[in-house]
């Protein structure tokens, strides 16, 4: 079996030294780099899986490197980053990060980040335009094919927003889509900046599929940055 080899982009020895043995253990090929500079050549000529990138480097700030990648690369970036401001997650998600996880993180979390942004590349990179299988988790199921929702079997009626508005989250399940994100996907890019109408819909939304609004089980808000939808069950992870 071929070893999915993960860029890790760290200037922090002691938690690159950890984070590698933890990943090695779980079975993926580590390269790791500690500037800017370096992470950019490596991600040139290894042509990683999957990056993982802190965004407080010595040399070049992470934005900046995820900006410069994204011009020629679709690898799967995830910002692992000390900064807790939610400008600094919308800003890396609007940059082109696939995801984002805060320092300090629990092992568990960061292997389940990482499969569902290789299951997401790997969903891309075969063309598939449209999920060939329905998305399903707990008693949830959307068919993308028939443009239906179910819960326990039971049809759910939405209008044609917030079908498009789940249906786009559950395609990218598992990863936080930023709100400007959204409503350029639903909306087009000339929609409004404000996102009063997309909070408006999502009310909306989750008193049709939620059984407690307050707390959801399917889809989850990131406080000032967006949401994320429930990992598919159906997908297996790597």
């Amino acid at each position: 079996m071929n070893k999915f080899t993960i860029l890790l982009v760290e200037d922090e020895k002691t938690i690159s030294d950890f984070t590698s043995r933890a990943l090695t253990s779980h079975g993926y090929r580590v390269q790791c780099a500690s500037s800017g500079k370096e992470a950019l050549s490596l991600a040139s000529s290894l042509c990683p899986d999957i990056m993982l990138l802190d965004l407080g480097l010595p040399d070049i700030d992470g934005m900046e490197i995820i900006q410069k990648l994204r011009t020629w690369s679709s690898c799967p970036i995830i910002v692992v980053s000390a900064r807790t401001q939610e400008n600094d997650k919308v800003q890396a998600l609007d940059a082109g990060a696939d995801d984002y996880l805060t320092k300090p993180f629990g092992t568990s979390e960061l292997m389940a980040r990482i499969r569902t942004s290789l299951r997401h590349s790997n969903r891309l990179n075969n063309g598939y335009n449209i999920p060939q299988h329905p998305y399903r988790a707990k008693d949830l199921e959307i068919d993308f094919f028939k443009r239906s929702i179910t819960i326990a079997g039971q049809p759910i009626h939405l209008t044609p927003i917030e079908y498009k508005i789940v249906a786009f989250l559950a395609q990218n399940s598992g990863k936080v889509m930023t709100y400007s994100t959204v409503m350029n996907n639903v909306w087009g890019p000339y929609s409004e900046s404000d996102n009063k109408i997309l909070r408006v819909n999502m009310a909306n939304i989750r008193r049709k599929l939620e059984k407690n609004p307050a707390e959801p089980v399917y889809i989850f808000t990131e406080v000032g940055v967006g949401y994320r939808m429930a990992d598919d069950e159906e997908i297996q992870p790597f």
